[in-house]
């Protein structure tokens, strides 16, 4: 029989109310620092032990290894021989991607040299801080450092994020601007409603106050730039960033009761919003391509002349450089070769088509310490399938608690997965040769909505001893789920050798071979 005081326990206690002023007030502090920093500290170990392994440039390393090296060079990418390890030909190359992340893979090769760990040295360094720039957003959005650190360790543990951060290639630097930049806009916005709860009602009358310097719309206007400057895909990013940042500021006005908080945001705010989100990465895009500017010898440099007058009152350098641009624009929007490891952008979430970087054949006895007739080393970029279908389920819980409780939280994490996937399936209508790791800007986010949605299953501060018991289970159950699915499938993600009926045991789907 439960006794009075047993069942009080097992029964969800009504939250106090609280005043509009209490709510707009952040939920943590400053502290869980120790415990971020460790997640983090083992994230880097994961990523920087064995990182020269495997051996050569693998996959897209070929070309992006070779345009740092070269911007180290000359300031601007240049061809290559053929069959010639990064050789200048002397020639201008065509390069379809803004400088600024093979200017940091180039950080690595300048001060390790040029070989892998070199070339593979500042992804590495981007995937771990992620790590630790995703613990802080969670428990900042969470109000519990509990929850940043499961989120982190979700992250860390992912096989996309993991293989993105031990290869030479962009998408890892896009992930962190996105990622910085999205922390950045909400500490803004917690620092917006911190300004309007504490300030008098006579001020907040008619449109409301101008809330003063912003920077950390600076900051997150300065990394949406990174992330332009590394793949034009960041747009996406920026395009949502401009209005998540307009709607948090319209709710912060609506619930500290100025009139008409639309309109007020605009005649307040629309300056600073186009000044930070709009303008200074626009600047801080053409920036990047100052060693394009500088040297004499980059792509379509010299292309404005008397016979290429279009636009002719802007000089001839932005004339050449916004011609390379349109001939970028049309690269990508042709870009239909076929490849073996495209994908479907529906497909994604599902882990439907991963990506082999390197898988040599022929691997038999003595060769890389095969012992068997047949062994297999493989670096196949796939998400951990425990966090990437767990997911999906995530995604409909998000958008409920969005819709039944108005959670910015929910409908933030929801579109922040979305923009990763939906603009590309248009561009798959046109047969445009798309691959999974384009969706690595959403891994980051995947791992906090998994984090939200633990943080809705243990309830409130006031939520009954059963319910609180059964959710940390459930969620000591999964993260544990987690972990052995990554030790899994750490083999092929990290070119260990194995057996070729162990490797086959890992290739859940045809598909996935």
């Amino acid at each position: 029989m439960t006794t009075t005081l047993d069942a009080a326990a097992d029964t969800d206690v009504p939250e106090p109310e609280t005043s509009w002023r209490d709510r707009m007030r952040p939920l943590v502090g400053g502290g869980g620092w120790i415990p971020a920093l460790a997640i983090t500290l083992v994230a880097g170990l994961l990523r920087f032990i064995r990182l020269d392994i495997p051996r050569g440039k693998i996959f897209d390393e070929i070309y992006y290894s070779c345009d740092a090296q070269n911007l180290l060079r000359f300031g601007v990418e240049q061809g290559s021989k053929p069959n010639s390890n990064c050789v200048p030909s002397g020639e201008p190359g065509f390069i379809v991607h803004p400088p600024l992340g093979k200017w940091l893979i180039g950080i690595g090769e300048k001060t390790f040299g040029l070989n892998e760990f070199g070339w593979r040295f500042s992804a590495a360094v981007a995937g771990t801080l992620s790590v630790l720039v995703l613990i802080r957003l969670a428990r900042r959005m969470t109000g519990s450092t509990l929850l940043g650190c499961m989120a982190g360790v979700l992250l860390t543990l992912d096989g996309l994020h993991f293989v993105q951060s031990r290869v030479a290639m962009l998408d890892i630097f896009l992930m962190l601007f996105i990622l910085s930049a999205v922390t950045c806009a909400v500490i803004d916005r917690d620092q917006i409603r911190g300004r309007l709860a504490a300030m008098d009602d006579e001020v907040l009358e008619g449109w409301g106050p101008a809330l003063g310097r912003r920077p950390w719309l600076i900051a997150a206007g300065a990394c949406m730039g990174g992330a332009v400057a590394t793949k034009w895909s960041g747009l996406y990013y920026l395009a949502l960033l401009v209005v998540l940042v307009y709607l948090w500021e319209v709710g912060a006005r609506r619930t500290a009761g100025i009139d008409a908080p639309w309109r007020a945001t605009v005649r307040r705010s629309l300056i600073p919003l186009l000044g930070w989100l709009i303008v200074l990465p626009a600047a801080l895009y053409v920036l990047s391509w100052f060693g394009w500017f500088h040297a004499s010898n980059g792509w379509d440099r010299h292309w404005a002349t008397a016979e290429n007058a279009t636009y002719g009152f802007l000089p001839d350098s932005l004339r050449s450089w916004w011609h390379y641009h349109s001939e970028m624009y049309g690269f990508h929007s042709n870009l239909e070769s076929k490849h073996p490891y495209q994908s479907h952008p529906l497909g994604w979430l599902a882990l439907a088509r991963p990506v082999s970087y390197y898988y040599p054949a022929g691997v038999g006895p003595g060769d890389y310490g095969c012992e068997v007739q047949s062994c297999s080393r493989e670096v196949l970029a796939i998400g951990t399938p425990a966090i990437w279908w767990g997911s999906v389920l995530m995604l409909f819980g998000s958008m409920w608690l969005w819709i039944s409780r108005r959670d910015w939280r929910g409908l933030a994490v929801v579109l922040l997965v979305a923009v990763s996937i939906l603009p590309w399936i248009p561009s798959d209508l046109s047969r445009r040769t798309m691959f999974l790791f384009y969706a690595l800007p959403a891994v980051p986010f995947m791992c906090l909505g998994l984090a939200l949605m633990a943080g809705w299953a243990l309830g409130p501060a006031t939520a009954g001893a059963r319910r609180r018991a059964t959710a940390a289970t459930a969620i000591g159950v999964y993260v544990s789920v987690v972990v052995l699915n990554f030790v899994y499938l750490y083999p092929v993600l990290a070119a260990q050798t194995l057996t070729y009926a162990d490797w086959h045991k890992r290739m859940w789907f045809s598909s996935w071979i």
